[in-house]
């Protein structure tokens, strides 16, 4: 079945998964299968004013809605955009006297767009909204109970002179926008900012190893092939990061999504024995120590997440050097606790202008990375950008190029050529192959002449460390 723009993959019935989506012909790494434009999106709650609501952009100066006070846009450009999404809900945001939640106005965007347009088929979808799974029968009782509040607040806020729907409806949107709601981010995809429904994209099932990615990119999803695809084959996308154990992944894959992972590397646990891998030698640990070693580790994680809450960044240095002295004789090069450290010690210390043990660090947890992740993964291309900026601020700059042009080449093609942060790339490339050039022909100079430049101009400084490693591909309210 195909329409509008998706002739290119048709929805299948896939063995012991329900529906899938399956390609209609050969995809190269970095085609875009399709791109699918928000059947309904809003922005989170804690964001409202400072991202645009039509294109989901970040803006320093937005311009607010003279009527409800709430929405705000980059111009009249995307208010203009907005309108026809933004009519029903200025009013009944101005009755109501305050917003809602999210959860609550997306519900309420959702069924807006049905009152005007009928449930059926919408322009470009494959599927129906009535035909979405809302898994809302596996529903633990906590959730259930978040549900009702839903649904009372959401039967407060809904206009009486607006379509009435059935409570058994209504329960089934929040059930669809609970296991179907994808995040969106915001241009330089480095933040999550809001929640949308993509109809087409719901279809693609998941795969710990998926041979597609998806970006939000100028206000539209994209698919993106990872893999030389042939026709006939399933399109997959991961739901959760690979960075985890299989028996973690396939815990976190049911308490969120309700199904068991069935995938070749979670039956196998392809991978597992790298991501918990000990120190190999004549002095390999014992079992015991191992154990210990990990159990402080996360307890130290633990530690690590309060202070970074609390912007306690020298704490959090600390904390991460004193796990790392116990780590390092104990665990393997590729096991997650050390990469997890490595991980926020190179960030943190960036942050805090110590570059040169930031890129040490930085190194390290790149080299694990490139063991464990598939080579086309927009979280390792993310993080070898990352090490790159790193050794170029340390003034490494033959590795810092180098990673640089590595990180490139990943981002062309899980993000591709026109995203804001491939296109910030390539100048950082072009940049750094400059300095590189002039590194080579006379290294004194080079050094003079970066002292001087930096001397005169304030270094750039990282942006502030986040909790999120990257923004999760579905949204899930926790």
């Amino acid at each position: 079945m195909t329409k509008g723009g998706m002739e290119s993959v048709e929805v299948f019935t896939s063995e012991g998964k329900g529906r899938g989506l399956k390609a209609q012909k050969e995809f190269l790494p970095g085609d875009v299968i399709f791109a699918e434009p928000a059947y309904a999106a809003v922005v989170f709650d804690s964001l409202t004013h400072v991202i645009c609501h039509t294109c989901f952009k970040r803006q320093e100066r937005l311009h607010r809605c003279g009527q409800c006070k709430f929405a705000y846009y980059c111009d009249r450009t995307c208010q203009r955009a907005a309108w026809l999404n933004h009519k029903n809900e200025c009013s009944a945001i101005k009755k109501h006297g305050k917003a809602p939640t999210e959860n609550i106005r997306l519900a309420a965007r959702i069924m807006w767009k049905i009152e005007r347009e009928g449930s059926g088929l919408a322009e470009g979808c494959l599927v129906s909204i009535d035909d979405l799974q809302n898994h809302v029968d596996s529903f633990s009782e906590e959730e259930k109970k978040e549900l009702r509040a839903d649904m009372e607040s959401f039967l407060e806020f809904w206009p009486p002179q607006s379509q009435q729907f059935g409570m058994q409806f209504i329960s089934h949107i929040f059930g669809v926008i609970n296991c179907n709601g994808f995040t969106l981010s915001d241009q330089r995809g480095l933040q999550a900012v809001g929640v949308g429904i993509f109809p087409n994209l719901c279809q693609a099932n998941h795969d710990c190893w998926p041979n597609c990615t998806v970006i939000f990119n100028n206000g539209k999803i994209e698919l993106r092939a990872l893999s030389k695809i042939s026709p006939g084959d399933e399109l997959t996308v991961s739901y959760v990061d690979f960075l985890n154990v299989s028996e973690e992944r396939r815990k976190q894959l049911k308490k969120q999504y309700y199904f068991d992972c069935t995938c070749e590397h979670c039956k196998k646990q392809i991978k597992d024995d790298l991501m918990l891998a000990a120190k190999a030698g004549e002095s390999k640990p014992s079992a015991e120590t191992v154990k210990e070693v990990v159990q402080f580790s996360k307890d130290t994680l633990e530690k690590i997440n309060k202070a970074r809450m609390e912007g306690l960044y020298h704490e959090v240095v600390k904390l991460c050097r004193e796990c790392l002295k116990k780590q390092e004789p104990v665990l393997g090069d590729t096991n997650i606790y050390l990469l997890r450290i490595l991980s926020i010690a190179s960030e943190v210390l960036s942050y805090l202008q110590m570059f040169e043990e930031a890129a040490d660090y930085a190194k390290r947890m790149v080299d694990g990375y490139l063991k464990i992740y598939h080579p086309n993964n927009a979280q390792l291309g993310m993080a070898v950008m990352r090490a790159g900026v790193t050794h170029w601020h340390a003034g490494l700059i033959e590795a810092g190029h180098g990673l640089i042009c590595k990180a490139y080449a990943i981002l062309l093609i899980t993000h591709g050529p026109s995203h804001p942060i491939t296109k910030d790339l390539e100048v950082m490339r072009v940049q750094t192959e400059m300095e590189l050039r002039m590194f080579q022909q006379n290294e004194f100079m080079y050094y003079k002449m970066r002292e001087a430049a930096l001397k005169n101009q304030k270094i750039q400084v990282m942006p502030e460390p986040s909790n999120e490693t990257s923004p999760s591909l579905f949204h899930k309210k926790e």
